[in-house]
């Protein structure tokens, strides 16, 4: 009697018996089956993640969204590295559990025909920041780039949904003072003045505290003060007056963008408009210097410098928390990877290394501009020294070469060097007759005698008669 054969209802009802979760993608990251122990753990339905694309990039906090950078594979193993490496779900109590996934990447005739993920032990999460680079199938060299993706899912679970992630990434002391700032602006109508140098994302910053107060935040105001004429200005902040006094629901922000570079001619009128209660706008500037420290230069009004600096927020230079560019570099790689087709890992350490040591004049939008050039370039699952841009390359060559001081020749002294040195040669051959030495020099034994004197190169001769 001939053996029933299996068909693939038979292999899904086998697949959902089974305890431990599982799911498939497609060679192209979609999801095309979960079994019933993985939709247990996610808290969905087969319908709400069937299809769904896993991209490799920064988490996000709902929808199917956060599922595909949940259970998103490493980069890697769509090039066909079988690996081990942590993902996650959102619980319906907005608490991250994080369990370790090993991907089977599953070849056929053509190439990759799909990834098997199974999903294992559960991680604590007193070790989730180092599952990723103690994974037992990782290569060493993905084990930097896989912590780093797990300390941006773990920003993201305490930042949640109300601030953009981007300009707030980094576990320096600067940034962990920033982000409570920034909680603190965004909670409250205080005037705040950000602060920083160009490229440190001043501008952006302050739309993440506007918009963090949700849709009653109301529009932001842009006014370009290094840029528009005196009188542009002013009627502008004449046309905002006549709005009327301030709702509770608030009618917008007006963001003063340079304000450092407001002309002196309009200050006066600035600081009358935002003194007065009736001015209906929330207040906040952006400047290269704090105000305070200008008006008691000589350099600003003192009014409108208090005006605007009742919070003061500063972004200090890339430079100057370098330990916060491998986070950053990560970060923008992930966006790189949500934005496009292309999946990349992160950065090597060598590529890390690189980006450690140059210097980011243009801070973090320069970071960013480098980023997105090395992922254009990168033709691997992770960005080498050799995708990086030529002037880090430069940068780094001219650090390891620097160019050698010049110093200044004095002619008397290094003359003297140079006799200093013959004297002692020619005494040496001569072993120490003088007469000799100085038939070798070419002068006569007086003279050798006064300039062996003159340089110290001979005691006085002593005087003659009892001591």
């Amino acid at each position: 009697m001939a053996r029933p054969r299996l068909g693939a209802a038979d292999l899904v009802h086998v697949l959902d018996a089974m305890a431990r979760p599982l799911y498939v993608l497609d060679d192209e990251g979609r999801i095309v089956f979960c079994n019933q122990a993985c939709l247990d753990w996610l808290g969905l339905e087969a319908a709400a993640v069937q299809g769904v694309r896993c991209r490799y990039q920064p988490p996000a906090t709902e929808g199917s969204e956060a599922v595909a950078a949940g259970l998103c594979p490493p980069p890697p193993v769509f090039a066909g590295q079988e690996m081990h490496a942590p993902i996650a779900s959102l619980g319906t109590d907005g608490q991250l559990s994080r369990r370790r996934a090993h991907f089977l990447p599953l070849e056929g005739q053509d190439g990759l025909a799909g990834i098997l993920a199974v999903v294992e032990a559960e991680i604590a999460a007193d070790e989730s920041g180092s599952a990723a680079a103690e994974s037992p199938a990782a290569p060493a060299e993905c084990a930097e780039a896989l912590a780093l993706h797990e300390q941006l899912r773990t920003l993201r679970q305490q930042l949640g949904r109300r601030y953009a992630l981007d300009r707030l990434v980094g576990t320096s002391a600067a940034m962990v003072q920033v982000r409570a700032q920034v909680e603190l602006a965004a909670s409250s109508t205080a005037r705040v003045l950000l602060v920083g140098p160009p490229g440190s994302g001043r501008q952006h910053l302050a739309s993440t505290i506007h918009y963090a107060q949700g849709l009653e935040s109301g529009s932001l105001i842009p006014l370009a003060c290094a840029l528009l004429d005196p009188e542009l200005i002013g009627a502008t902040l004449a046309a905002l007056a006549r709005q009327g006094p301030r709702s509770s629901a608030s009618p917008g922000t007006l963001l003063l963008n340079d304000a450092d570079q407001l002309p002196l001619e309009v200050q006066r009128e600035v600081a009358a408009a935002l003194a007065s209660r009736a001015f209906p706008l929330r207040v906040m500037a952006t400047a290269r210097q704090p105000l305070l420290s200008l008006a008691r230069q000589g350099q600003y009004r003192e009014d409108l410098a208090a005006l605007l600096s009742t919070l003061v927020i500063e972004l200090p230079p890339l430079s100057q928390r370098r330990e916060d560019i491998p986070l950053l570099a990560q970060f923008f790689v992930e966006e790189a990877n949500r934005q496009g087709e292309k999946q990349v890992l992160g950065f090597s350490p060598e590529a890390l290394d690189m980006l450690a040591s140059y210097a980011w004049p243009g801070n973090v939008d320069e970071l960013i501009e480098v980023v997105r050039f090395a992922h254009r370039q990168c033709q691997s699952p992770q960005i080498g020294v050799r995708d990086l841009p030529p002037k880090l390359h430069e940068a780094a060559s001219a650090a390891l070469h620097p160019p050698r001081k010049e110093e200044n020749i004095v002619l008397d002294e290094f003359l003297l060097r140079i006799e200093r040195e013959l004297l002692r040669r020619a005494m040496a051959r001569a072993k120490g007759n003088k007469a000799k030495a100085a038939r070798l020099l070419g002068i006569t034994r007086p003279r050798l005698y006064r300039r062996l004197l003159q340089l110290g190169l001979a005691p006085p001769t002593p005087p003659a008669g009892p001591p």
